[in-house]
């Protein structure tokens, strides 16, 4: 992962609003599109960013995919934001 892209990845409001949602739990894109104004599509894309960024993981479920957030994403994240706050 590399941190302009997760940071990129976090500078859309509609992707922001996605791991609000998945920080709650697993979910469809049908689930995640039911909360926003966009398309399932649009969703789809957005997850995509956040895939590629490393913030989230999918795993297939039958012929859907369930996404969650990626706590070794976050993880790498934090670690490289932690070292402003030891400073």
């Amino acid at each position: 992962m590399i941190l302009t892209d997760a940071f990129m990845a976090i500078a859309d409001s509609n992707r922001r609003h996605l791991l609000e949602e998945l920080r709650r739990g697993p979910k469809t894109v049908g689930q995640l599109a039911a909360g926003l104004p966009v398309s399932r599509p649009a969703v789809s894309q957005h997850l995509k960013v956040l895939l590629d960024a490393g913030l989230v993981s999918a795993r297939p479920d039958g012929a859907r995919r369930v996404y969650a957030v990626s706590e070794h994403g976050f993880l790498k994240l934090n670690i490289w934001l932690d070292q402003f706050w030891q400073a």
